[in-house]
């Protein structure tokens, strides 16, 4: 498993030459996937690696105050970036450096003579370099002394309108997960690996696995129905919180979630959190028994709206564990 590089200097990458494709890709929406698709195929005509370009922390992380949401954590970009069939994959160290870098510099230095790119591959609107100062134009022309071809990608429209990962933001704000999962291009969902938490919800007779969400800004806070992957042959029915959990005076944003009927060891084994309807806001209660009488409801609606759902789709409603180990 080739690991991603993280400097615009060093040695060559890529001596045989590539393509290259260069986006924010959080998310890996509709339109990102078009743009890696593209990169991909002129990369097989031409027999030639495709790497994928992005950028971490994101640019407008360090520029904008407060930072914007995250759909996606670096691990699972990395991940999809080479399931969509990247060879090489740079995460670039976006930092002052980096932002005042003027755009010339990056396409000698980073395109033309690590990567040695004969096609770079961008999306609509794309700008880069110190200030923004460069884009499509600029790519082309000096494409055209240093040896290389340089195109867009259309827009990808979703009811008339391009997908972008600030309109799936808005939607997941909203609670809109249809609209998400339609500009996705598959269910919004949250991976990680379950860690120990304060193990307040197993007092309160609801045991919880928890996923941290790496200092980043979560796109969506709240109590949610979801679905967990990676517990069972089928996805598991939970109740989910994702945010500080006032009640308790939290901090750091945290994704609970409770398997409804689980009783296994989940501690340190990767799953997914799939969002499937948003139950409420996160509310600070006068004490715990407040909240505790608040989970049951919340608990009870998510049944209900999980149990429909399932049987809508001709799915088990309630599936049994194959394989615990354990306790939540």
């Amino acid at each position: 498993m080739t690991h991603p590089f993280r400097d615009v200097r060093g040695g060559p990458l890529c001596p045989q030459g590539s393509v290259a494709c260069i986006g924010a890709f959080d998310g890996l929406h509709l339109g990102h996937q078009a743009l890696l698709r593209r990169a991909g195929e002129r990369a097989r005509a031409l027999g030639v690696p495709m790497a994928a370009i992005g950028f971490e922390p994101l640019p407008r992380e360090v520029f904008a105050h407060p930072p914007p949401p995250r759909l996606m954590l670096p691990g699972a970009k990395l991940a999809g970036l080479r399931m969509a069939g990247a060879d090489r994959i740079g995460l670039l160290r976006f930092d002052a450096q980096l932002a005042a870098m003027p755009a010339e510099t990056f396409v000698r230095t980073l395109l033309a003579e690590r990567l040695r790119v004969r096609e770079v591959w961008v999306g609509p609107d794309f700008r880069f370099g110190h200030k923004r100062g460069g884009d499509i134009d600029t790519l082309r022309r000096l494409g055209r002394t240093l040896g290389f071809e340089a195109g867009t990608i259309e827009p990808v429209l979703v009811d008339g309108e391009r997908v972008s990962s600030t309109r799936i933001r808005e939607a997941l704000r909203l609670g809109d997960f249809a609209l998400a999962a339609r500009l996705l291009g598959r269910p919004y969902a949250i991976g990680g690996h379950v860690v120990r938490g304060a193990q307040l919800g197993r007092t309160l007779g609801y045991p919880t696995a928890n996923l941290r969400f790496g200092g980043k800004v979560p796109p969506l806070a709240g109590i949610f129905a979801t679905r967990v992957h990676g517990v069972g042959p089928t996805p598991w029915p939970a109740v989910a919180s994702f945010g500080t959990r006032p009640t308790v005076d939290g901090r750091e944003p945290l994704l609970e979630a409770h398997l409804f009927d689980f009783d296994g060891d989940l501690y340190g084994r990767r799953i997914r959190v799939e969002f499937v309807a948003r139950l409420r806001d996160e509310e600070k209660f006068d004490g715990l028994p407040a909240l505790v009488a608040q989970m049951h409801v919340d608990a009870a609606r998510a049944r209900e709206i999980l149990g429909r759902q399932a049987m809508l789709a001709g799915a088990d409603p309630d599936p049994q564990p194959q394989d615990s180990t354990g306790s939540t």
